[in-house]
């Protein structure tokens, strides 16, 4: 890679978000740094976004069928010519810099290989307080992170070429958490770096049935990707783990109740450690929307949470009993950096 002036291309995954599309595509070529080229990968939408795409100067792959993202990545990398790859979700639209920060952080760094973003605090289009929700906590947890990590998201991410071929394609048996599992070969040999240079505003699920199904989804492949991991321990975490305990132990406990009321106070004991365990996450809700919404906030993130420990456990019996379920190298001594699957 010319470490000067390195070219860039980025890659777009696509299905059915013509609300989101344009604007993703007008910030990428507003940019500061403007790509060599930008690869839409249409996954087989049913929506206007094809005909979206064809507004602006870029390469549409239009897959007929629907493969998920991990497939639609490796398609946009086979697509593209840039020394470097900006992996960029539809539903995102980048800040001005965000593409020309990320080729500066790389260039700065020889042993970083990947820089991924910080999703800003306020959505990109506002569609009320689940999505206002999300989008805070969202932006938390990852400026909590910045610097070194273990794991990269790539929704927003920067990579480059050689270091994404030295690793192998995205696992396309995964169609959540594959970011996990590629991280887990990526950090291997290289750096990750997370930082709130490169950043994008998010349009987020805006309500409350949708976004605790999509948690509950995702949520499934958490113990199946940790089982093959090689690494242990210095992956992000968006939830504290106390918190995710306490959630869990509320509809737990909720049964003693009925062996005698006085008993009601320990779900509600339990409700309370939820409540405190993250302070500095409460603190920044409240400053930025106030006490009152802290209080919705604080109730949409216990539902979240239970979402993700249901989908969680039901993921880990999937994982013992469907050997088809979860990434593609499912024994943790088999060294293959290549894991399409067939």
């Amino acid at each position: 890679m010319s470490r000067e002036h390195p070219t860039v291309s980025v890659i777009i995954p696509n299905h059915n978000y013509e609300k989101t599309l344009r604007a993703c595509l007008e910030s990428v070529f507003a940019q500061t740094l403007r790509p060599l080229d930008v690869v839409v990968v249409d996954d087989a939408s049913t929506d206007s976004s094809r005909d979206i795409a064809r507004e602006f100067p870029c390469v549409l792959v239009a897959r007929p069928d629907n493969g998920g993202v991990s497939a639609a990545r490796n398609l946009g990398v086979a697509a593209s010519r840039g020394e470097i790859l900006f992996f960029l979700d539809s539903d995102i639209a980048l800040a001005p810099d965000a593409i020309e920060n990320a080729v500066a952080l790389l260039g700065a760094d020889p042993e970083t290989g990947c820089v991924h973003g910080v999703l800003d605090p306020e959505p990109l289009f506002d569609d009320g307080p689940v999505e206002v929700y999300h989008c805070l906590h969202a932006h938390f947890w990852r400026l909590r992170s910045t610097g070194i990590v273990g794991t990269a998201f790539f929704a927003l991410a920067a990579i480059e070429r050689r270091v994404f071929e030295a690793a192998g394609p995205f696992d396309e048996n995964l169609r959540d958490s594959e970011d996990v599992e590629y991280s887990d070969r990526l950090a291997a040999t290289h750096r990750i770096r997370l930082s709130e240079r490169v950043t994008g505003r998010h349009d987020d699920v805006d309500r409350l049935l949708p976004m605790l199904a999509e948690q509950f989804r995702r949520s499934q492949l958490l113990v199946p990707v940790a089982a093959v991991e090689r690494r242990r321990g210095g992956g992000l975490r968006a939830n504290r783990t106390g918190g995710v305990l306490a959630a869990a132990l509320v509809p737990a406990t909720l049964p003693l109740a009925l062996l005698t009321p006085w008993l009601l106070l320990v779900p509600l004991a339990c409700a309370l450690a939820f409540a405190l365990a993250d302070v500095e996450l409460s603190r920044f809700v409240a400053r930025r929307e106030g006490w009152p919404f802290l209080l919705r906030f604080t109730a949409l993130h216990f539902a979240v949470h239970l979402a993700l420990v249901l989908g969680a456990v039901l993921g880990g019996v999937r994982w013992l009993v469907d050997p088809g379920f979860g990434p593609s190298v499912r024994r943790r001594g088999d060294r293959r950096s290549a894991v399409v699957a067939p």
